[in-house]
């Protein structure tokens, strides 16, 4: 177990504490997101304080579209942090969150050496497994400078780091969707992120440098995680006020955040719709995320004169019923 103390800064907490919306940069063509610490009694931004501060990564549980994804990319910008991001799938491993080895690339240059006749110092240094070894994203939140140094000597890719954000502040990576995976993958994560240290193939060790990084796991539930790995977790629920009329006011104020031309009635009748929906259907249940893109989608094709109630009535379905037999 690592029980090395986090070295951290009052100003990682302060920078947490501000309520100002925090504008999170987005592709070209991605609708503009907003995240505001606001759910209820501040569980969020708690959970995210406490992580910190044990050094341990914190685990998001809720249905998708609660905003799992978007408070790790918030967080990475409220603490200054580069966000290292990885999207796990059914075919991901734990070995690609730590590093990963470019065969293809390596029989290539094992190829280029047999045309060329090289001799076989030069085949040997060529052909070094450490040449071939890519640091995964757990790599660079452990060690960005060693990282950085070692994709340097081998001609590999640095990611950039973004405008406002600074390595030496420390790292936020991001495990998302950790539940599409095998139970293979948070078992083959425990050591690497119990003993802050892990050694990659055909180099030196890996070992987790100060400020320690801030790991965030998030899944939407559809498999059980063992055991031995939400113990080594701090938790977090991300989940929507059950209460009509609290999940309403909040989606309202989210709303007048994210979008400024939006009239009141609108914004509320939009909820108004989405909970009654939410009695109704199976989970994933309709949620923030299908909220936003009615409300975007009304406010881009409303003409002049023209009744939003009216067209969000019609477009309703489209944005809440996901699911076959969920109803018109």
């Amino acid at each position: 177990m690592n029980n090395r103390r986090p070295t951290l800064s009052p100003d990682d907490f302060e920078r947490l504490d501000s309520d100002e919306p925090i504008v999170l940069k987005t592709s070209q063509g991605v609708p503009e997101q907003v995240h505001v610490f606001d759910d209820p009694r501040n569980l969020s931004r708690l959970a995210v304080k406490a992580a910190l501060a044990s050094g341990r990564p914190l685990l998001v549980r809720g249905d998708p579209g609660v905003g799992k994804t978007q408070l790790a990319a918030a967080v990475a910008i409220a603490l200054q942090r580069p966000l290292v991001p990885y999207v796990v799938d059914a075919r991901s491993e734990s070995r690609d969150l730590l590093w990963q080895f470019d065969t293809v690339r390596r029989l290539a240059e094992a190829q280029i050496c047999g045309v060329l006749r090289t001799d076989r110092d030069e085949v040997e240094e060529r052909l070094r497994v450490s040449r071939f070894i890519e640091p995964g994203p757990l790599w660079w939140g452990f060690d960005w400078k060693g990282a950085k140094e070692h994709c340097e000597l081998n001609g590999l890719e640095i990611p950039s780091v973004p405008v406002g954000t600074d390595p030496k502040h420390g790292r936020v990576v991001l495990i998302d969707e950790i539940d599409k995976a095998d139970i293979d993958l948070p078992n083959g994560l425990l050591e690497a992120l119990g003993s802050g240290r892990f050694r990659p193939q055909g180099c030196p060790d890996v070992v987790m440098s100060d400020p320690a990084p801030l790991v965030i796991v998030t899944t939407n539930e559809e498999r059980v995680l063992p055991d031995a790995f939400v113990r080594r977790c701090l938790v977090l629920h991300l989940e929507l006020p059950e209460k009509d009329s609290e999940l309403i006011e909040l989606l309202v104020k989210r709303g007048e955040r994210h979008f400024k031309d939006a009239s009141e009635t609108l914004l509320t009748k939009a909820a108004q719709m989405l909970v009654a929906d939410r009695r109704v259907s199976p989970r994933p249940r309709p949620g923030q995320a299908e909220y936003f893109d009615l409300v975007r989608a009304i406010l881009n094709l409303v003409r002049e004169g023209e009744d939003e109630v009216e067209l969000l009535s019609r477009l309703k379905n489209f944005a809440f019923k996901k699911n076959s037999g969920a109803g018109a």
